[in-house]
């Protein structure tokens, strides 16, 4: 059995995992959102909802996730599954590669961090 201090530092390590590399990932979509010239006449109406999950959703379930780690997480991998929804199932489009999941791992880091932490509370009986 793990003790609990060494716990709460594991906890503690991936959780500044998790908020280091949110940033990186936010600062990547961002490049990709502001890098070049946007065209927001020429995106269709699946596609803005698209874009409403992944960057949208995913940078916002981050930036919530450095104080509410689960929530945060579960908005980022629920933003994910509904860009791969709206992209691949209703627009058709081949949403392949390891990229989106890349930029979304802070997520899972974040939700690992989460789960420790919360084995470190002690139970609450009634």
């Amino acid at each position: 059995m793990v003790s609990k201090s060494r716990q709460q530092i594991t906890a503690l390590g991936f959780r500044w995992l998790a908020r280091l590399t949110s940033l990186v990932s936010i600062g990547v979509l961002a490049l990709f959102l502001f890098g070049e010239p946007f065209h927001p006449t020429q995106i269709t109406a699946r596609e803005w909802t698209g874009l409403a999950f992944f960057p949208g959703g995913v940078a916002i379930g981050m930036i919530i996730a450095w104080w509410k780690e689960g929530l945060g997480a579960a908005i980022s991998l629920a933003s994910l599954l509904g860009f791969y929804t709206i992209f691949g199932l209703l627009l058709g489009s081949r949403v392949s590669g390891p990229w989106f999941i890349v930029l979304v791992s802070p997520a899972f880091i974040f939700l690992i961090a989460w789960l420790l932490s919360r084995s470190n509370q002690p139970e609450v009986t009634a």
